[in-house]
């Protein structure tokens, strides 16, 4: 086989087969064919699209060019959840304890924030201490010893998806939705994964900014766990505003914890309890949704929850004085509270303008490697559908310096729009994939 051969062929929008895909995949990682023509192939990808079973084959072909974890001899059944990535997404924070206290083991590999989505790596660091650099084998050690572990991923799981997303990065094939789900699902299956629940964020917030375009992303991604022998669930979810109030690490960390001591707010409340829910029907420890609810409410109000996240702190390294007063967390020197200075409903909140605000304030990173800031970050005091009046609180920014903080003020004020007319709260969720 010649790698040309491949690329024209899927050029001339033909079907390639597994032995082609994996050809093309060890070549790649092996550094046999160049960057400029595996550019060329996720070019022609990206134009002409991928079969479902192509996609399958890519996936597979991606997870198994490097070392795959078998969690069979450690848990029952490997059960993980994967957010698509938004804004104030802190939800793996609360649903892995939350989930792991109702006797289903959770080991989760989590990424770090990249443009305006926020990172579960980058929240958990908040705590001194925390190690995210796992090794295999402490990995495996903390789900059977404790039944739940939150790390990185290392760099022998599906070594090819990290370099084919590096050269996407700079060749304008990112929106491709076969090479998507074949990244994610990848890292996934690399990762020891038998079930899944994928959290498809759909708005002006996630990267998939229309609901067709979610749909048919969770719905490739279901339909490759299918062709692979596994399970998975999606949940279409709104990523218009964003998901809570917090956003950045420490604060959305402060936030996970009030959830978690059954004080959050009342939208991501309801999104960790309808993931839990998710995965533990997928899991085996319900038999529907109801009744995952009925375990996941019980876990959270005894206290069961909370107790498994201080477990999962103190396993990994971390400062458990910082979890049980936060108010030890990173706090920034420059806070200020921004009020209305007119008076109606509130109709949209760009949940976009708001990442990206925090980004520039210091809690994300433009480019990967960049540093960032744990303390910094701001609040949202209300939702789409509330009617603020002048005066109210709008929002709460922490900044480390001032000159920064005016320009959030300002990006954040422009980033509301208002109605005189009543405005329809925004919906959670628009479906399930399954």
């Amino acid at each position: 086989m010649k790698a040309v051969d491949i690329i024209i062929k899927k050029r001339d929008r033909k079907v390639l087969s597994r032995e082609e895909i994996e050809f093309f995949v060890q070549g790649f990682t092996r550094g046999e064919i160049p960057d400029y023509q595996v550019a060329a192939w996720a070019m022609a990808v990206m134009l002409n699209g991928m079969t479902e079973q192509e996609t399958t084959d890519l996936t597979l072909a991606m997870a198994y060019s490097g070392e795959v974890l078998d969690l069979s001899e450690v848990v029952p059944i490997a059960v993980d959840k994967h957010s698509t990535g938004g804004v104030g997404d802190k939800t793996t924070l609360v649903v892995e304890p939350l989930v792991a206290a109702c006797g289903l083991p959770v080991g989760k590999m989590s990424g770090r924030g990249l443009g305006f989505s926020g990172g579960t790596l980058d929240k958990i660091e908040s705590i001194r201490g925390f190690r995210t650099d796992l090794s295999k084998e402490e990995f495996i050690h903390h789900l059977r010893t404790y039944g739940l572990v939150l790390t990185g991923q290392t760099g022998d799981l599906a070594p090819a998806d990290g370099k084919l997303y590096a050269l996407r990065d700079v060749t304008g094939t990112v929106p491709s939705i076969p090479l998507i789900a074949s990244s994610i699902m990848s890292k996934k299956i690399a990762g020891g994964a038998q079930a899944i629940v994928l959290d498809v964020k759909v708005g002006v917030g996630a990267f998939m900014e229309t609901l067709e375009d979610a749909r048919q992303l969770a719905e490739l991604m279901v339909a490759i766990a299918r062709l692979s022998g596994r399970k998975a669930v999606a949940v279409l979810s709104d990523m218009n505003q964003p998901l809570g109030y917090a956003v950045g690490n420490a604060l959305e960390l402060r936030e996970a914890i009030d959830t978690l001591h059954g004080n959050g707010p009342e939208d991501f409340y309801e999104h960790c309890m309808e993931i839990a829910s998710h995965m533990l029907v997928i899991g085996g420890k319900a038999q529907d949704l109801r009744e995952g609810r009925d375990l996941a409410e019980e876990a959270l109000r005894e206290g069961r929850a909370w107790q498994k996240f201080r477990t999962l702190v103190q396993a990994q390294g971390g400062d458990v004085s910082m979890v049980d007063h936060p108010e030890k967390l990173p706090v920034a020197p420059f806070i200020e509270e921004v009020y209305a200075g007119q008076e109606g409903y509130l109709s949209a909140i760009n949940a976009r303008e708001v990442g990206e605000t925090s980004v520039d304030l210091g809690a994300g990173r433009a480019k990967k490697g960049d540093p960032i800031d744990h303390a910094v970050g701001l609040v949202v005091h209300h939702k789409v559908g509330d009617f603020v009046h002048k005066g109210d609180l709008l929002f709460t920014i922490h900044a480390s310096d001032r000159s920064k903080l005016m320009q959030a003020k300002e990006r954040l004020l422009a980033a509301l729009s208002w109605s005189i007319a009543p405005v329809q709260p925004l919906p959670l969720f628009y479906g399930v994939i399954q």
